[in-house]
């Protein structure tokens, strides 16, 4: 029984390889046809995660003269009593959201940010504005985003050397102080991981804002490609772009997405610093409120 399945199994090898055989003789010009148009495709795509490094420069250059002309245009709305142009009340606006954002994470410490908060909002949130318009954006480049998820996470341990010295920042990352025999079994694995949590920051903030909008972009494509010849009048397809329904959402996946990109820098900010103003705040109304209550209890004793 064995022998005839062996058998059984050389012979089926045998006409698999004759086939393939076969198959590459009458499909080699296919082939290589296919390969000439996936290298034109490669010409502009560095696979299917970014664009070339000329494309991410033009639309790169394309974010910054929008984000240039919006500021001349903002610039020029301010007054000495009140805003003349739209740009510069959304302009407000969005200062104070993302001062408030900072400020309620990180404390009163979290104004010193607002110069980076801001420019990070903006590069974002226009580069999702510009994927809307056109095939692609910075934002819809895997390589762009990790660039900016590095200049965040590196700029977060910067602060945390700043504030807690070299040594205190990486005694962050052994976790609280246990006994002796804990801490020689618990304190390495607590330090790994934690390691490999400050490492996968980089992933999670890269793939988050690439995933959504690269994927909004392609969920677009999917449902323009369905509404394509339709229907057939008088001779002529009918095409529905199907996909511009989703611009509404795409939309609110561009705000949404500046904002989660901001507010979890916020967040990893305030896990290595501390607000200094916080506390004397915390003392000086307690302080008051000590005071207050002498004060208050003085006619008791009169």
């Amino acid at each position: 029984m064995l022998e005839f399945l062996q058998v059984g199994s050389r012979l089926l090898a045998a006409g698999e390889e004759a086939g393939h055989a076969t198959d590459e003789h009458t499909s080699g010009h296919s082939t290589s046809t296919t390969h000439a148009a996936e290298g034109d495709h490669k010409g502009d795509h560095k696979g299917d995660h970014g664009l070339s490094f000329t494309g991410l420069g033009v639309y790169l250059a394309i974010v910054l003269a929008i984000l240039f002309a919006w500021t001349v245009s903002m610039r020029k709305g301010l007054n000495g009593r009140f805003f003349t142009k739209w740009t510069t009340q959304w302009t407000e606006h969005m200062y104070v959201f993302v001062e408030n954002m900072a400020v309620g994470i990180i404390g009163a410490r979290g104004r010193r940010y607002m110069p980076f908060l801001v420019t990070l909002w903006l590069i974002i949130f226009i580069g999702n504005i510009v994927s809307l318009f056109f095939p692609s954006s910075v934002t819809g480049d895997l390589s762009f985003n990790l660039a900016m998820a590095l200049i965040v996470v590196g700029y977060v341990q910067w602060e945390g050397i700043k504030q807690n010295g070299l040594f205190g920042h990486i005694a962050h990352f052994a976790g609280p102080k246990l006994p002796l025999a804990l801490a020689v079994l618990i304190t390495p694995m607590i330090f790994i991981v934690e390691l490999l949590s400050e490492t996968m920051k980089n992933v999670s903030l890269s793939l988050r804002l690439y995933g959504n909008i690269d994927g909004g972009h392609k969920a677009v494509v999917a449902m323009n490609d369905l509404g394509k010849h339709i229907a057939n009048i008088g001779g002529f397809d009918v095409n529905i772009p199907i996909g511009m329904f989703l611009m509404p959402i795409k939309l609110l996946t561009c705000i949404v997405q500046a904002m989660i990109f901001t507010l979890l820098f916020c967040v990893y900010v305030s896990m290595v610093t501390h607000d200094e103003h916080h506390g004397d705040e915390h003392g000086h109304d307690h302080g008051h409120d000590h005071g207050n209550d002498h004060g208050h209890g003085e006619p008791a004793h009169a």
